[in-house]
């Protein structure tokens, strides 16, 4: 019997099946991590080994999948101090900040609980000064600018609390105006050369003697203080006054972002285009930690949407010496966060190793794709082509062959890469022999594919014809059209659609005979179904298919 019960066995067994056959399924996820949590009543740490065991592994795994949910980080790290103390928590918590690390709150949380665990102030100090660099930027991050002059406040280190608040309002945020209020009231009491700069010091008692209102013109030094300190005050209110600028230019944009958080559900249109929005400012003001702290903060609440990391990693390449930094963002988007249904940025990353001259680890990405998307035919291409272009046509079809023997990809898949393929030998071979005999040699094989038919007419249609091979050009096309009336399984409207081409070109570029030609064919697929011969039959054909699909399905397959 299970160390925690039957029932909390089967019910944890049960959601762990669940989550591998459906791992997008988020509620199914959040129903796992309750029922570990719950094991024998609640974990603690006096709960069976087998349990503790049991917990971990859901939350590692539940996290590996949604690294982005700061909450669970923080439920996970004070299980584990509630488990096995301090140590433990704290690795969870750097583990938590590294998968999210611009996170306000779980930086907040990281620090209170190392203020309320270690005695060490400079430790404490230091890891404060890590979670600035990460969330100091953030328009909402008063939770944490607090947490650390509480911090400092409890020590009584009035000089930091200063250099912290002086830090502090210089940055557009949320509550700018009330950090600026305590940083004004300290100022009142600091000595001068702490709330300025020796040199703008100076500047200013010179201004003041030169302006007769020194000690040269009588006055007492409490006096020229005080003067000299309303002086450095209205130096100050001009950052007030820029902060507040900053902070209204953002307002707009801040406003509008209803979900700061990472979710599985679908972000709201309005919310992308405020995005993309923010973005455009940000960059346009061209203040670069500014900007690179916006996209890191927009990539979690639109983590799923590919157009945000193409566009974050496009605007990193544009400056110099980032190529860590690009590789960087395709690989958190490709490994993490885009669904592989959107492979468009993985493309993109190969096509940026391919830049670099690691043309192996190119090839390596559109291979690991296809592992997953099996039978893409936008990646297959694209890694035809990378073959190509590195080591010749030869490789290039190599790709396409071995889609071709995969059992793994569908039929629909294959008729697409064997156009792909006599396209690609026409086009960069430079055979039309060569690349008709590829449509030749397989179109018995897609008698019912659209893809294959369309290409192999639109391969026809595309070829020069000259005054001396232009009946030749209409008879390789006449033949196509022949075999997609005649011999293929295509649904009425595609070979409609198909012939309907063919009756353009007619028109476009055939000879004296083409309007009977076409006429011919126009009353074969324009007309009433009773002047019809071919599409006549091939509807009855296909109508009689479905009725024997219907009593095959009706004896009970």
């Amino acid at each position: 019997m299970d160390a925690y019960g039957d029932e909390d066995s089967v019910e944890l067994k049960k959601l762990l099946v669940e989550v591998e056959d459906d791992p997008d399924n988020f509620e199914t996820w959040e129903k796992l991590v309750r029922c570990g949590e719950g094991l024998e009543g609640g974990i603690n740490r006096n709960s069976s080994s087998q349990a503790i065991t049991s917990v971990r592994n859901v939350y590692d795994r539940f996290l590996a999948k949604f690294p982005l949910f700061f909450g669970y980080w923080k439920k996970y790290a004070d299980l584990e101090f509630s488990i096995a103390g301090t140590e433990a928590a704290e690795l969870v918590y750097e583990r938590g900040v590294s998968s999210i690390t611009n996170s306000v709150d779980l930086w907040t949380n990281y620090c209170s609980f190392k203020t309320e665990t270690s005695h060490d102030p400079d430790v404490i100090r230091e890891l404060f000064e890590r979670g600035a660099t990460c969330v100091g930027l953030d328009f909402l991050a008063h939770p944490f600018w607090d947490k650390y002059i509480e911090f400092e406040e409890r020590m009584e280190q009035h000089d930091r609390i200063f250099a912290v608040l002086d830090r502090v309002i210089h940055i557009p945020m949320h509550q700018y105006a009330r950090y600026f209020e305590k940083y004004r009231t300290m100022a009142q009491s600091r000595p001068l050369t702490a709330i300025v700069s020796t040199g703008l010091l100076t500047k200013l008692q010179m201004d003041l003697e030169n302006e007769g209102a020194g000690y040269k013109a009588g006055r007492s030094q409490m006096e020229f203080e005080r003067d000299l300190r309303a002086r450095i005050d209205q130096h100050h209110l001009q950052f007030f006054h820029q902060t507040q600028a900053e902070t209204t230019k953002r307002w707009q944009y801040e406003s509008e972002i209803k979900r700061p958080y990472f979710h599985v559900t679908d972000l709201d249109e309005s919310q992308v285009v405020n995005w993309r929005k923010y973005l455009d400012f940000e960059e346009s003001e061209g203040d670069f930690a500014r900007i690179q702290f916006l996209y890191e903060r927009c990539l979690v609440t639109c983590a799923q949407h590919e157009e945000f990391w193409l566009r974050y990693a496009r605007w990193m390449s544009a400056q110099p010496n980032k190529q860590e930094e690009v590789r960087n963002i395709y690989q958190r988007a490709s490994c993490f966060y885009v669904p592989i249904a959107l492979p468009a940025v993985r493309l993109q990353y190969a096509y940026f190793e391919e830049m670099q001259g690691r043309v192996s680890v190119a090839k390596d990405i559109h291979e690991a794709i296809l592992l997953q998307l099996s039978g893409h035919v936008e990646t297959i291409v694209s890694w035809a082509n990378t073959c190509r272009r590195h080591d010749g046509l030869d490789a290039a079809i190599a790709v396409y062959k071995s889609q071709l023997d995969s059992p793994h990809v569908e039929n629909s898949t294959k008729a697409a890469v064997v156009a792909e393929w006599a396209r690609l030998t026409w086009r960069t071979k430079g055979s039309t022999d060569e690349a008709r005999q590829i449509f030749k040699k397989h179109q018995s094989h897609y008698l019912d594919s659209p893809t294959f038919w369309t290409s192999f007419l639109r391969f026809e249609i595309d070829q020069p014809a000259t005054p001396d091979t232009e009946k030749a050009h209409h008879d390789h096309m006449k033949k196509v059209v022949d075999d997609v009336l005649h011999k293929t399984k295509l649904a009425t409207n595609v070979v409609q659609e198909l012939v309907t081409m063919y009756m353009s070109y007619l028109l476009e570029r055939g000879t004296k005979d083409a309007a009977k030609e076409y006429m011919e064919m126009d009353q074969e697929i324009n007309g009433p179904v009773s002047v019809q011969k071919v599409l006549k039959g091939k509807s009855a054909e296909v109508h009689s298919m479905g009725k024997g699909a219907g009593l095959v399905n009706g004896r009970g397959r």
